[in-house]
Parts: structure tokens; C-alpha cells; sequence
């Protein structure tokens, strides 16, 4: 069976007991063939550097990709480093994947709020570090800098992702990004209407839109597993987004804006100390499942592994040119890999590489 670069997982998807989980998704997920790894950043046991050298040094064929970092959280020399050192780690199967994040942790940890002018800053940046320019006394929207280099000679092309969210994100993404993550629980509606928009942009700035990918982040939570995790997988992800950044995605997705605010004034979520996805107990998870419509948990692939199977291709017809099945390891993923190869169309991704940007 061919390595089915239209597909990608997350790694240590939710709250892992260890990173070291990272080493055996991987090596299964190559074995599955699946295409790339995608990898997350919570700053607890999750950093985003470590985990992307094990999951390069751990994989022979896959794409790696951050799914995201923040710029902000290191010096561009760093970030620059790392995605060179990364890139030459796996022979060119790296995507630095980069996001907005979320204005209030920024503000918590003395960060300025990312601004769309800090990113197609930092992506000019970094494109010219990577082609091997020293740079001497910028000033712009990423930051003032007397002298920045890699010292090095390689001259290199580096695939760079976006998670996108916004207008304004989906722009940046088609018009000077390499690759596009959409967010989980977008709508059918809204998936059609943002991947059109990234690849407009692209067109608009000169670019091939064929050349920009869409990745749809889909929750892929399978009958399968039991009903805890997929309470958890489903209900209490829903509700970390809503406390994260509810207006937005609840704006975006052209919600009641009402079901939002009785969310938050339920005693529960009012009180609720960190993570729902990480720390929620069954009882609490099936209390906060009666606040969120069930249209708002849709759009996601479950039941069968032939009915999950059925959505994930149903984001290709939407205008996607991948799909990260999130939310679950390979192992929980099995099921319906297994389907996806059996009923797999010959010949329509063959053209696509293994690394999430090029």
C-alpha cells in the first residue's frame, strides 16, 4: 500500500501520561502509511522542539510538522535553527507550522498579542535566514533586530504552515504561506467557504492555488472507543474551545451567540479551574454535553469506522487537500485506516508529497 499523504494524526492527542507515547504513535502511524505527523504545543510536557526531533529522528517517510508553535516564544535565530536543523534531520519532510495562539495566556506570560503583520513578518524572516542571508538592523512588526543569521551557506526552501482562523489569518495563509490548518468542528458550510478564501488569496497574490494546501483539522472519534473518551474527545474539546475562544469560533461558524453565553454562565464552566478536555471527570463531561447543541458537535467523523470514513472523504469534496484526523492516537485510529485503505480511490493523491507544505 502507498503512503497516503492526504492523511495526518496529532501526537500525544489530549493530555499523555508521558511524551515518550510520541515514539510508538509514530513508528505505528508509518506502518499504517499514513502520511505525516502533526505535532502540538501545550507548555507542560508537550514543548514543540523536543517532540518534532523524536518524531524526525523516529520516522524514515512521514511528514513532521509543528501544528503549532507561537512565534513569539523564541528569538527568530532559534525558531530559524530549529526548522534548519529539522529540515536537514529529515531530508526535507519538515513543515514549521505556526499560529496566532490565544491573546490572554500571550498577555499572561508578558507577550504581546500576535498580530497578523508579526506574522508575514516573521515568515519574510525566516525565508531569508533560510536562504542564507545575514540580516543587519530590522525593525519591524516581529521585533527589532540589530543582526540576525544562521552562519551558515545552505541556501534552503522550508514549508511553512498556518493555522488559520479569521480573515485576516486565512489571507496571510493563501497569499505567503506554504500550507493552511483549518480548526476542528468547523461546519461543512464554513470548510467550503475558508478553503476557497485561502486559495483566492493565493491567486490574488500571484500565487498558484493549487500550490497552497488546506489541511482540515477533523475530529475523527470512532464508536470504537468507549464513551468516556469520546465524551472527552468531543464534548470536553468542544468546551476548551469555547472557553479559549468561543466568540470566534462560534462567530465564524454562524452560531447563536445566545448557547455561548448560557455556556459560560453555567455554574460549572463559571468555576471551572483549567483544561475541560484535560481535567473534566465523566459526570462533569455528561453535565456539559447537555450546554452544547448537538449541530455544534457535527461536524465531526464518528459512528462506524465505514460512517467515519464517509466524512473524512466528505472534507475533500469540500475543497481540502488533506485531513489530520485529530483527537485520537493511530492505535484508536486503526479501525478506521483500515477502512479508509480498503475503499481508497486510485491515482487522486499521487501527486502529493509526504511533507504537509510542499
Amino acid at each position: 500500500m502507498a503512503q497516503m499523504n492526504e492523511l495526518g494524526f496529532y501526537t500525544l492527542a489530549g493530555a499523555p501520561e508521558s511524551p515518550r507515547e510520541l515514539l510508538d504513535e509514530v513508528r505505528q502511524a508509518e506502518q499504517m502509511n499514513l502520511g505525516s505527523v502533526f505535532v502540538s504545543e501545550r507548555l507542560s510536557i508537550k514543548e514543540a522542539v523536543v517532540q518534532s526531533g523524536a518524531a524526525g529522528a523516529i520516522s524514515e517517510r512521514m511528514g513532521v510538522a509543528t501544528g503549532v508553535t507561537n512565534h513569539h516564544l523564541r528569538h527568530p535565530a532559534v525558531t530559524a535553527a530549529f526548522a534548519m536543523t529539522m529540515h536537514k534531520l529529515t531530508e526535507g519532510r519538515f513543515c514549521l507550522g505556526l499560529g496566532r495562539g490565544i491573546a490572554l495566556l500571550s498577555q499572561a506570560f508578558g507577550l504581546r498579542p500576535i498580530t497578523t503583520a508579526q506574522m508575514e513578518d516573521f515568515v519574510g524572516l525566516m525565508r531569508r535566514l533560510w536562504e542564507g542571508e545575514s540580516i543587519f538592523g530590522h525593525d519591524g512588526p516581529a521585533g527589532s533586530y540589530p543582526y540576525l543569521s544562521l552562519r551558515t551557506t545552505a541556501s534552503e526552501h522550508i514549508p511553512m504552515a498556518l493555522a488559520a482562523f479569521g480573515p485576516n489569518s486565512l489571507a496571510l495563509g493563501g497569499r505567503c504561506f506554504d500550507a493552511v490548518v483549518l480548526h476542528t468542528f468547523f461546519t461543512d458550510e464554513t470548510t467550503a467557504r475558508v478553503a476557497a478564501a485561502v486559495k483566492q488569496a493565493a491567486e490574488q497574490a500571484g500565487r498558484d492555488p493549487a500550490a497552497v494546501r488546506v489541511w482540515s483539522c477533523f475530529a475523527t472519534i470512532g464508536d470504537h472507543l468507549d464513551e468516556h473518551v469520546r465524551l472527552k474527545k468531543t464534548v470536553g474539546r468542544m468546551a476548551t474551545y469555547l472557553q479559549g475562544y468561543g466568540d470566534l469560533l462560534v462567530r465564524t461558524n454562524n452560531w447563536d451567540p445566545g448557547v455561548l453565553e448560557r455556556f459560560r454562565a453555567d455554574p460549572l464552566i463559571a468555576g471551572f479551574q483549567g483544561g475541560i478536555d484535560e481535567v473534566a471527570t465523566t459526570e462533569q463531561l455528561e453535565h456539559i454535553a447537555e450546554l452544547i447543541p448537538e449541530e455544534w458537535l457535527a461536524p465531526a467523523a464518528t459512528g462506524s469506522p465505514a460512517q467515519c470514513v464517509e466524512k473524512i472523504r466528505g472534507q475533500f469534496d469540500l475543497g481540502c487537500d488533506g485531513v489530520i484526523m485529530h483527537g485520537a492516537s493511530p492505535d484508536q485510529l486503526s479501525p478506521i485506516v483500515d477502512e479508509y485503505v480498503r475503499t481508497r480511490p486510485a491515482n487522486i493523491f499521487d501527486g502529493l508529497a509526504a511533507n504537509p507544505g510542499a
